[in-house]
């Protein structure tokens, strides 16, 4: 396994304009830190063990019973848990794709298939995933859109590798946690399939979506009651914290903010990719709040003289040095960058 390393080393890189962590452009909502702030007066209570008030709220938000939600402390608690919940030997996963599938899963002693995503095919996942989908197989876990490459597969084929999943007996995690961001999520969110697919989990975060990564939320989506039950009982009590569950209650309320973020992502995204092509950098079809693109060696390094951060993808397992991505930010943050990779 690769070196883990992670986007948003704000502590290692000082006064940085940063690029590396995928992030709400428009920042943490006003109202999610008041709320987090208020909070602290109940701090020396331990938090709602069963998270009731934003479970009820997630509840409509994401309009699924309460019963088939889960929190986290993060998505990335989420993975660790399901995976100490079903303890797969055997699992396939797609590369490049996000590290903490690969760790989560070492943990337990799985054997891991990797299904390589093509340079050719423009890094995205085809109907060829199908063929590796087996009957021996415990687990697949993908990531729609794709991290690091943004890129999103298409609807019919996430429905035809649920169903296919279903007839091998193998359960499947679709990360949705970058759909936030997409202009037409209803089409690519497989939350339609939950109540006829009990072997499908659907992972989602706070993180990306409000901008509050320091918060450390996440949920998953089943309507399997003993595999959430099994996660309940393998995951370490208390774990969302009282800062955590106010914040995303209040971080629910902010349609609008969402809404806001989901335009400027769009056009902000074609004028970032527009601009890193005219640099004569290879730049992929990412759809996500991010850009992948491929260009020289020692681009992070070249950025970080001007003060800049961004993620080097060398660390991904099935990339090599000069694939890089790249946060889509406001307009003037973003000529920033470009100025910084010239």
């Amino acid at each position: 396994m690769k070196e883990q390393i992670h986007g948003g080393d704000v502590y290692r890189h000082k006064n940085v304009l940063d690029f590396s962590s995928n992030m709400n452009p428009l920042g943490t909502p006003p109202g999610v830190i008041k709320a987090a702030a208020e909070s602290m007066k109940s701090v020396c209570n331990y938090p709602d063990i069963r998270y009731e008030e934003l479970a009820g709220r997630l509840s409509e938000y994401e309009r699924v019973p309460a019963e088939w939600l889960i929190c986290g402390n993060g998505a990335a608690e989420l993975i660790f848990t399901l995976v100490l919940a079903l303890k797969p030997s055997h699992a396939l996963l797609m590369a490049p794709t996000f590290a903490e599938y690969e760790q989560a899963l070492r943990v337990v002693g799985c054997d891991i298939a990797y299904h390589e995503l093509k340079e050719g095919d423009g890094y995205a996942l085809t109907g060829d995933i199908l063929d590796e989908i087996l009957l021996h197989l415990d687990l697949v876990i993908l990531c729609n859109p794709n991290n690091p490459t943004g890129l999103l597969a298409e609807p019919e084929l996430m429905s035809r590798i649920v169903k296919r999943c279903r007839e091998t007996g193998t359960f499947l995690v679709i990360d949705e946690c970058f759909q936030d961001f997409i202009e037409d999520r209803d089409r690519h969110t497989k939350k339609n399939m939950l109540g006829e697919y009990q072997n499908l989990f659907l992972l989602k975060a706070f993180t990306k979506r409000y901008a509050m990564a320091g918060i450390r939320l996440g949920y998953g989506l089943c309507s399997n009651l003993a595999v959430l039950e099994k996660m309940q009982e393998a995951v370490q009590p208390w774990n969302v914290s009282i800062p955590a569950q106010a914040a995303g209650v209040a971080a629910l309320e902010e349609e609008e903010y969402v809404d806001e973020a989901r335009q400027i992502i769009g056009a902000e995204r074609e004028f970032l990719r527009d601009g890193l092509r005219q640099l004569g950098f290879s730049v992929y079809d990412s759809r996500a709040n991010y850009i992948f693109f491929r260009g020289p060696s020692g681009l992070v390094e070249h950025a970080l003289k001007k003060q800049v951060l961004i993620r080097d993808c060398s660390n991904y397992r099935g990339l090599s040095e000069g694939y890089y991505r790249v946060a889509v930010r406001t307009h003037e943050e973003n000529i920033k960058l470009l100025e910084a990779l010239a």
